[in-house]
């Protein structure tokens, strides 16, 4: 078994005792950080940033270097597999991301393949070996894919949406096509996250983004039921250790007791949901990551400290919790404010995992 030095994070995740609640942090690589921005302006653009290991490792380590977090997050972007098949990714300032051939017909869809992660996506590989050699096992390192919905949904969209109304009139007329397509995906994203494992991360995460737009049924239709067969097909022994995998739906609190039954170790949650009554509903099937408002960063310290503590007692003693936002941290942060999250939760948790 490879030895790691802090593993808080993977005893939390799969339900073992802890010292203190683990705390990272969706997005803890990002713009809030002066350090990323410079490394940023070296890259250039964006893309260029994500598909260089050198820099993308760089970035991935910078927030270890500022804070006490209990796991890395290697630096990517969810749509290196669409990109990755051919589909003409690009980021235009204040636009996001957009694509050049988007997915609209029959023949779009059948010419997308599963691209091997170790030639269309090698860059990516490259970067999560180069992050675990430079972490040398101080803490995990989380790997991370979209889900087969959130990625289709920028697909025929052809970039980021508020309404979705293309994907989901292709959903709602032609739902053979959809699924075809949603297979395809959940086969790249399987290939994807074994690869990273083979390279080294240790624990794998799920994002949804998208998946609470969608209704009760049609989650279950499209969306959960691609994120399950992914993790039935997943690596989860490596290195004499179990992998685990969080699964995270934003504004999927209504789903939580058909997503605690998908195999995933942890389910997140955003904060439009209670920490307490996630657990009474899912009760000792999963653990839990999450979930305070990402705006709480911009307010007082004190007031971020309460919230913790708030938090912290929403869950209540017992194994299970992973300290998080409820999604990713916001550009305008500033860095002092994540030292005091990240302090605060180590040091008010303590009386919770007491024998």
């Amino acid at each position: 078994m490879v030895e790691i030095k802090n593993d808080r994070l993977l005893r939390a995740l799969l339900r073992q005792p802890v010292d203190v609640t683990p705390v990272w942090i969706m997005r803890q690589a990002g713009r809030y950080l002066p350090e990323y921005r410079a490394v940023r302006e070296q890259a250039g653009d964006f893309k260029t940033l994500c598909t260089t290991p050198e820099l993308a490792c760089e970035v991935t380590l910078q927030p270890l270097r500022r804070f006490r977090l209990d796991a890395a997050i290697l630096f990517s972007d969810i749509l290196t597999i669409p990109d990755a098949m051919g589909l003409g990714l690009y980021f235009t300032e204040g636009e996001g991301p957009q694509f050049k051939y988007p997915v609209r017909t029959a023949q779009d869809v059948e010419q997308l393949f599963v691209p091997d992660p170790e030639r269309e996506l090698r860059y990516v590989m490259e970067a999560v070996r180069l992050i675990r050699r430079e972490l040398n096992g101080e803490v995990p390192l989380i790997g991370f894919a979209g889900s087969p919905w959130t990625l289709a949904t920028y697909m025929v969209e052809g970039g980021g949406s508020k309404e979705f109304s293309r994907v989901k009139r292709l959903m709602f007329d032609q739902p053979p096509l959809m699924h075809r397509m949603l297979d395809t995906l959940a086969r790249a994203v399987t290939a994807y996250l074994n690869a990273q494992v083979a390279a080294g991360a240790q624990v794998l995460m799920l994002f949804d983004t998208w998946g609470g737009v969608l209704s009760p049924r049609d989650y279950r239709e499209f969306s959960l039921r691609y994120m399950e067969q992914i993790i039935r097909h997943l690596t989860r022994e490596r290195e004499g250790r179990r992998v685990p995998v969080i699964l995270f739906t934003k504004n999927g609190g209504q789903w939580l007791e058909v997503m605690a039954e998908s195999g995933a170790e942890a389910l997140g949650i955003d904060w439009t949901t209670s920490l307490h009554d996630a657990r009474v509903r899912v009760g000792s099937r999963v653990a839990l990551q999450g979930n305070m408002d990402p705006s709480l960063l911009y307010a007082s310290p004190e007031r971020i400290r309460r919230e913790v503590a708030t938090i912290l007692a929403s869950f209540g003693h017992g194994l299970g919790h992973v300290f998080n936002l409820g999604h990713g941290i916001q550009q305008h942060v500033d860095p002092d404010q994540v030292t005091v999250l990240v302090e605060a939760v180590h040091e008010l948790s303590r009386g919770y995992h007491s024998a």
